[in-house]
């Protein structure tokens, strides 16, 4: 089920009725987030069910038994890297068994030997990725001390379902959002207004801006070999806002959806083409997963506290494990250690330092996002020679393409309209925000009617603008 789909739209109010309906009872409305969140992720295959359910009873369970164990660390620690070990091997089978067997036939192929691995011919669970990272997390916060174990099964179930941000995130940590489910919940009117509010934000996001650009984006794509470079540039810079457009389009939604039920979750984004530098982008950019691997991957390896190269040697090893977490492609393994170098030669020159996350001249910003614009072409590329001839053609602009360029310029122009000006008010509209500036006149704040009239404009607009693409980039992962 997704977010842009009309059962969507009756899901979501029937749940939030029931959900209040049952204000009296923390437990049924637990109850009620699970049910709805199974009905709502059996929506795609209700066989995915069985693997949501193994992640979250076996976390659950290794919980209980690391708290029973009491202070013997050593059975602790095995309890913890057993449930580790088997949720880590679900994720393997089902995302990147076939991606290793191939790859590793190939490598042995080099070298004269042939084998004929058996692949497996299975459909990859929606947001896989990230409900076992969430899961992940529970079972090592509860071996570091960071968390008690919770002995409410329904509580943990709800908080590794819960489905507003079940396929693609946020990726919350136990110590944030299972506190939530355990304590009574109350209905806040001016939560539920504001949850509305990013949720419109989040629609326009992904169904003018995203879903606009893909087409363009797509047209560009399947012919880049004939494309002169200039259209090249420009279907690139579409698909670097259709990606964020998409993705945190998604996670605006799926915060202000949480709003409505009393639930508060991390901000995900944080004006990220506005960074100054590669380290601020990713401190701006997907900011629970950066965080998630700061915490769980690069501070237990040793982090920057062990001298320059094994800081350096951390940050590749980190940032290949981000590429291959997106995806069974070498694109997406390449586009991780893409940022990994990147991220090293900041630290070794110290590149557009930034004092205060958002400062920095406009060189440094337009320069970081070049280099992010690059990245996202190795990102959406379905192989790296891909990758490559695009980038190379793209660089090797030539006079001779100019009439050629004007040419197309011309046919994609009528399409480039909505983006471009749906782009160009997202880009002011969060350079306000950024700045602590208001967009619109007071009374527009003040005034109820004119308030709500101006969400009925955006949700209309939002309607009659919409791409035709529907699916979210991101459910993939």
């Amino acid at each position: 089920m997704q977010f842009n789909s009309f059962v969507f739209l009756l899901f979501l109010p029937v749940v939030f009725l029931l959900y209040w309906q049952l204000k009296r009872s923390r437990w049924w409305q637990n109850v009620l987030v699970v049910v709805s969140s199974y009905v709502f992720y059996g929506w795609w295959d209700a066989r995915f069910l069985l693997l949501i359910a193994m992640t979250s009873l076996l976390s659950y369970g290794s919980g209980v038994l690391m708290e029973r164990l009491g202070s013997d660390r050593r059975r602790q620690k095995a309890v913890c890297v057993g449930n580790v070990a088997v949720n880590l091997a679900i994720l393997a089978v089902f995302k990147y068994y076939n991606f290793f067997a191939e790859n590793l036939a190939l490598l042995l192929q080099t070298v004269g030997i042939h084998v004929d691995w058996v692949t497996l011919q299975v459909v990859l669970p929606v947001g896989i990725s990230f409900y076992t990272f969430q899961a992940l997390s529970y079972t090592v916060d509860v071996y570091r001390g960071e968390v008690r174990a919770t002995h409410d099964v329904v509580a943990f179930l709800a908080y590794i379902s819960f489905f507003p941000q079940l396929v693609a995130g946020p990726i919350e940590r136990a110590t944030r959002l299972l506190p939530q489910f355990l304590q009574e919940r109350r209905f806040d009117y001016s939560l539920a207004v504001s949850g509305c509010r990013l949720m419109l934000w989040g629609f326009f996001k992904k169904m003018v801006i995203a879903d606009n650009c893909a087409v363009l984006v797509n047209s560009v794509w399947d012919n880049y070999a004939t494309e002169p470079a200039p259209v090249l540039l420009i279907a690139a810079v579409l698909f670097t806002f259709q990606i964020y457009g998409d993705f945190s389009g998604y996670s605006d939604i799926a915060i202000g959806c949480t709003r409505l039920f009393g639930i508060r979750l991390m901000r995900n984004f944080h004006f990220p083409y506005f960074a100054a530098s590669i380290a601020d982008f990713w401190r701006r950019w997907h900011i629970s997963l950066t965080t998630w691997l700061r915490d769980y991957v690069y501070i237990p390896l040793g982090g920057s506290r062990q001298g320059l190269m094994r800081t350096l040697r951390n940050t590749f090893i980190v940032w290949g494990i981000s590429g291959l977490w997106h995806g069974a492609n070498w694109t997406f393994v390449c586009w991780g250690l893409y940022h990994a170098l990147l991220l090293s030669i900041y630290r070794l020159t110290h590149l557009h330092p930034v004092k205060k996350a958002g400062e920095g001249s406009v060189a440094a910003t337009v320069s970081t996002f070049a280099l992010v614009v690059v990245g996202w072409i190795i990102f959406r590329a379905t192989s790296m020679s891909e990758a490559m001839a695009y980038i190379g053609r793209m660089m090797g602009a030539s006079w001779a393409d100019l009439p050629l360029a004007v040419g197309r310029m011309r046919t994609l122009l009528p399409d480039l309209i909505v983006p471009l000006g749906a782009i160009a008010l997202m880009m002011v509209m969060e350079w306000r925000r950024q700045h602590g500036r208001s967009l619109l006149p007071r009374p527009f704040f003040v005034h109820t009617g004119l308030r709500y009239g101006l969400y009925v404009v955006v949700a209309m607009l939002t309607i009659a603008l919409a791409g035709s693409q529907s699916e979210f980039i991101y459910f993939q992962f």
